[in-house]
């Protein structure tokens, strides 16, 4: 009896040697740590929630040591990563506009290996601390759910605003707030009982954006800076199915106009230069000011034999908000028979600086397009920068800025070409651009199994004021309130 609990004290003492998390007679490699998601050498706001990775090499042992100027941090795991949300936070504030060296030790089939160490520079510019986006499947005409959701950065906490099972399973369009503020916002229900949900300071609204003469309802939008307007498209969309292997889907406007939403005085204002028959207008966005709306166009082609030959360029109309006028003069800040592409979905950053859009081949629906790619636009020197350290060889587009100017969100294909996620890029004040990484979840292993695209991302600096309840009752209760 004595001699078994001797066997099982030893076998226990060696079992417990064998899964020792400390490292020992460790081997250093040339070669980078395989962790996913790629938070390796990147740029990150002092607030963002924790970088959680995991290992693709079978480590069954992990250790990794984040050197900081005024702290440093030691996690141990198995095959993954995940750190204490206060030490985190305590680490991140304490580096403020310091680089911090990160190396990763892991065992590998018995054996401890150092891989080679990467960096994270923390910003001394926050990013807005909530982010909204749609979660839908990445089909093409049917879908079993889809969900707005809210998103705190600087946590794990996610808030569904509203799915469509309560709107009798309506398709929703993406959310989108006004001055990166939860208290302005708006989405689409597209629902006979639907309408906009117009969002200001928690009182909601349900609107009939469409009047006489129009192609269709309001589509894609964005807020005038005073809240009061909002710059929308009226787009007739058709959806087809490539023949070749290497596409899928083409989804191409047959008719579109741009015109402008008075919520005061429940007008719509159009002009001719934004209703031509001749042309396809869309994706109207104003100026930080508030002074112009910036929007694509296209010469109206013979779709769908032409759409390759569908390409947008970058125009320009003021627009003068105390008269609630739009302007008589297009100014053309970017020419697709110049550089051969089509530009689509301009977003004005807020300091006024820059334009940011997304250039494919063709067309003016980029998520399909595995080409797209963002270019950023200096607006005081006419300059254009490719952003190589951003894009990715999968469509990359969707995006919104941060409140201070220094971050944009943006939707990216990379990786299975597939899912869309939510990447943050930062540009200094110089300008430059920095390698941009993806959304942390709390479960690193959360990309490899869910099974929804993150459409839109739009970030504000405050969550809503609202409940999906609250958007329940609306559509269920409230007429739509008419426009002329």
């Amino acid at each position: 009896m004595k001699n078994k609990f001797y066997i099982i004290i030893i076998f226990c003492s060696l079992l417990l040697a064998s899964c020792s998390s400390k490292p020992s007679d460790v081997r250093t490699v040339n070669q980078s740590a395989p962790i996913y998601p790629d938070y390796a050498d990147v740029a990150i706001p002092y607030n963002i929630a924790p970088l959680n990775f995991l290992l693709r090499d079978g480590a069954d042992a992990v250790e990794v040591k984040v050197t900081g100027r005024n702290k440093n941090l030691t996690v141990y795991g198995k095959d993954e990563v995940r750190f204490s949300m206060s030490d985190w936070k305590e680490l991140l504030n304490a580096e403020k506009g310091n680089t911090l060296t990160v190396q990763v030790t892991a065992r590998v089939n018995g054996k401890w290996l150092s891989y080679k160490p990467f960096t994270w520079y923390v910003t001394p510019d926050a990013l807005d601390g909530y982010l909204t986006y749609r979660l839908i499947e990445p089909g093409y005409e049917v879908w079993n759910s889809i969900q707005l959701c809210e998103r705190n950065v600087e946590s794990f906490d996610e808030k569904v605003l509203i799915d469509n099972n309560m709107v009798n399973n309506s398709c929703m369009n993406c959310h989108t707030h006004g001055n990166q503020s939860g208290n302005l916002s708006f989405f689409h229900l597209r629902d006979k009982k639907g309408g906009t949900i117009l969002n200001r300071d928690g009182k909601l609204r349900k609107l009939a954006l469409k009047v006489d003469g129009m192609v269709s309802g309001c589509v894609y939008g964005e807020f005038h800076p005073s809240g009061r307007y909002g710059a929308f498209s009226t787009n007739v969309i058709i959806p087809s199915f490539h023949t070749q292997g290497s596409k899928r889907l083409e989804v191409y406007d047959t008719a579109s106009d741009v015109v402008v939403a008075d919520f005061d005085r429940n007008q719509i204002i159009s002009s001719p230069l934004l209703n031509d028959s001749t042309v396809f207008e869309t994706f109207p966005v104003f100026s930080a000011d508030g002074k112009f709306i910036y929007y694509c166009s296209a010469p109206r082609v013979k779709l769908p034999e032409d759409i390759k030959n569908l390409k947008y360029s970058l125009c320009r109309i003021p627009f003068d908000a105390q008269k609630g006028i739009i302007g008589d003069k297009v100014d053309t800040l970017w020419n697709a028979r110049l550089t051969g592409k089509s530009v689509c979905f301009p977003k004005a950053s807020p300091d006024g600086k820059y334009l940011l859009y997304t250039v494919a081949d063709y067309g003016t629906f980029p998520i399909w397009h595995r080409e797209t790619d963002l270019q950023l636009m200096n607006l005081q020197t006419g300059k254009t920068d490719d952003l190589k350290v951003v894009n990715s060889n999968r469509s990359d587009t969707y995006h919104s800025w941060s409140s201070n100017s220094r971050w944009f969100v943006f939707a990216s294909k990379r990786g299975d070409g597939q899912y869309g996620k939510p990447y943050f890029c930062y540009i200094d004040k110089t300008g430059k651009a920095y390698k941009p990484f993806v959304l942390p979840q709390e479960d690193p292993t959360h990309y490899d199994n869910t099974l929804k695209s993150y459409n839109i991302p739009d970030l504000s600096k405050n969550p809503v004021p609202f409940e999906a309840q609250d958007i329940e009752s609306i559509f269920k209760n409230k007429e739509a309130e008419k426009f002329h």
